[in-house]
């Protein structure tokens, strides 16, 4: 009887790890590449007991078939990939404004490995990144990321029916949102370079016999650097509170 019971408690907690470490696997802050694997884990093993306490009553009984078990540890991984995805489709707004602010201030050509993405990048889109990083960590925002660990076993139960149609409507929609938002945090740079690029095209049709490449590629890495230094905080502030909002929603 000790044996049964021991393998069924076996079975639930590493059910309970499937998904949460598929969560901590891409999720901002937690899961960031940069973070040794064995450390995250530790981490994944220690939240997965901590969670297990919780839903231990509502997790099913191991399958006695392998083709029902298989099914039901690929479940707990797509629901565990599709809300850490969320978490950092959430984050990547930061990327698309560092990269429309790189290109507005001709500094695309600046290029660095940026390890929240996994993928080359403009050095300001990691900059932005890595702050938004540090912010979600300073602010305790990671709360939410491990409270939408336990909120998964509400709203996505394991053995359950997954409604596929409302998930990729979902990532649809906060991919276009992060988008967006991406977008209108890097409103004022973008107002700026169209500014600044009239102004310079206007100039070089004035004096066509002046070098105008090399005034305004100065010029605009200066004022570009001098106006992050003016919205910077307004533009941290905001995305902040974006991700809040959007973390709280989906908790419910």
């Amino acid at each position: 009887m000790y044996p049964e019971f021991l393998a069924a408690e076996a079975f639930a907690y590493l059910l309970v790890f499937t998904r949460i470490g598929s969560m901590i696997m891409v999720m901002p802050g937690l899961g960031e590449r940069m973070i040794p694997a064995r450390m995250r884990l530790v981490l994944a093993l220690a939240i997965s007991l901590l969670i297990y306490f919780l839903v231990a009553d509502i997790l099913p009984p191991m399958p006695a078939s392998p083709f029902a078990l298989a099914g039901l540890i690929i479940g707990e991984v797509v629901v565990g990939l599709m809300i850490g995805g969320i978490a950092r489709i959430l984050l990547s707004a930061l990327h698309v404004a560092g990269s429309v602010l790189a290109v507005q201030t001709g500094l695309a050509a600046a290029q660095q490995f940026d390890p929240t993405q996994g993928s080359q990048g403009a050095l300001m889109a990691g900059f932005l990144t890595l702050m938004g990083v540090t912010l979600i960590m300073v602010l305790d925002l990671h709360h939410l990321l491990i409270g939408a660990m336990d909120s998964s076993y509400r709203l996505f139960p394991p053995g359950g029916s997954l409604p596929v149609q409302d998930m990729a409507e979902m990532a649809m929609n906060v991919v276009g949102r992060s988008f967006a938002i991406g977008l209108q945090l890097a409103a004022p740079f973008m107002v700026y370079g169209l500014i600044f690029y009239i102004g310079v095209g206007i100039i070089s049709r004035l004096m066509p016999t002046l070098q105008i490449f090399f005034i305004a590629m100065p010029l605009n890495i200066m004022a570009g650097f001098a106006i992050m230094m003016l919205v910077l905080s307004g533009i941290m502030t905001w995305f902040a509170d974006y991700f809040e909002s959007q973390m709280i929603v989906f908790l419910g």
